[in-house]
């Protein structure tokens, strides 16, 4: 397991909850030390342009620092997928997070979006034919979900629930008859009993993490990366990342 970070993100890029201080902190300090940390470079332009329009570049990059970030972020997300595809699972602790940014929109503290970027480079180079998009976060990513809505080759999928069990029993029902070239998970935390959607407890990340890693085990030699998305209690997030991963490194 790999995770892909910069200390740059710890940097306060705009204000709002996704960009506060000390949001990652916890978590760097959970997992610094127990996995690799591989520190990413930011993405080009022309990674961007392959889900979104100039102008959303050039919209963004009136804010400097924003602008910076941002492609920082969407390349820890190309990084995470590449080691993927390479046969090790990676983890992109980034941001600004991504999944509501759609082709030519921007709003939930999603800028690019992070993961639609990844996958859409490996499609266009020809690394793989069909991806599943797996969405825990507690809303959904409706950025990615427009962004691949006509494309055959991707298939984005928003766990619904409010329990453990009814998350569970969701993700086991959609993954029963599937298959993929690679899993990408947009990793969002704030589903959490002690963030904004108050529903579940750490130990369901575990959970979710070994369900996900088995499937990609089973179905596409374990090629499966997870990207940041919300999460804003800081102690709650570093706890259920590191019990995600955990999870995903659990066989059965």
């Amino acid at each position: 397991m790999k995770i892909i970070f910069s200390e740059e993100f710890f940097t306060s890029y705009a204000i709002e909850p996704a960009a506060d201080p000390g949001r990652l902190d916890h978590a760097y300090k959970l997992l610094k030390g127990k996995y690799e940390f591989v520190k990413p470079s930011p993405c080009e332009e022309r990674d961007i342009l392959l889900v979104h329009v100039p102008s959303l570049i050039y919209f963004t990059r009136t804010d400097e620092v924003l602008y910076n970030t941002a492609k920082l972020a969407a390349g820890a997300a190309i990084l995470a997928s590449q080691y993927a595809i390479a046969g090790e699972m990676a983890f992109a602790l980034c941001r600004p997070p991504g999944h509501h940014a759609s082709e030519d929109f921007q709003w939930g503290y999603c800028y690019f979006n992070n993961i639609a970027i990844a996958v859409q480079k490996l499609i266009m180079e020809g690394k793989i034919k069909k991806a599943l998009i797996i969405d825990f976060d507690l809303h959904f990513g409706d950025g990615t979900a427009k962004i691949f809505k006509d494309n055959p080759q991707v298939e984005y999928f928003h766990i619904p629930g409010r329990t453990p069990e009814t998350v569970y029993e969701n993700l086991s029902s959609f993954l029963k008859s599937r298959s993929c070239d690679l899993v990408a998970v947009s990793a969002g935390f704030d589903r959490h009993e002690h963030d904004w959607g108050g529903m579940l407890p750490t130990a369901a990340y575990h959970e979710l993490g070994k369900m996900l890693g088995n499937f990609a085990r089973d179905k596409c030699q374990g090629r499966l990366f997870s990207v940041l998305e919300g999460g804003y209690n800081r102690i709650a997030l570093g706890e259920s990342i590191k019990a995600f991963l955990e999870g995903l490194e659990d066989k059965d």
